[in-house]
């Protein structure tokens, strides 16, 4: 399965940040305008059935890194609906007492 682009009711949602987005007119307009300049490194991609799953990196200067884990229901070959979960890339080190089992990475 391969995901070419998104149904025209194409939705996403972002739990996290209590938000979505309905129509694909809307989809690609935001990600066009927000934020500026912005670009996104594929880590992994999965496909079963109608669902395809990938990790990203948004490697944005001035409001990344992040990483992204998307959801998504595919219907012939168009993605339907989403969900993206963002996650800022920290580099806090962990407390002292659980660092004997961490490494970085």
């Amino acid at each position: 399965m391969t995901v070419f682009a998104e149904t025209e009711d194409f939705t996403v949602e972002w739990p996290n940040a209590r938000t979505r987005i309905r129509g694909r007119e809307n989809f690609v307009g935001f990600n066009r305008t927000y934020p500026e300049g912005w670009s996104i490194e594929v880590l992994h991609i999965v496909t079963d059935g109608s669902t395809a799953v990938s990790e990203v990196r948004v490697p944005h200067p001035e409001v990344g890194p992040y990483y992204v884990l998307s959801f998504l229901e595919v219907e012939g070959g168009l993605a339907k609906r989403g969900r993206k979960y963002w996650v800022e890339q920290r580099y806090e080190q962990p407390r002292r007492e659980s660092a004997q089992w961490l490494e970085d990475m």
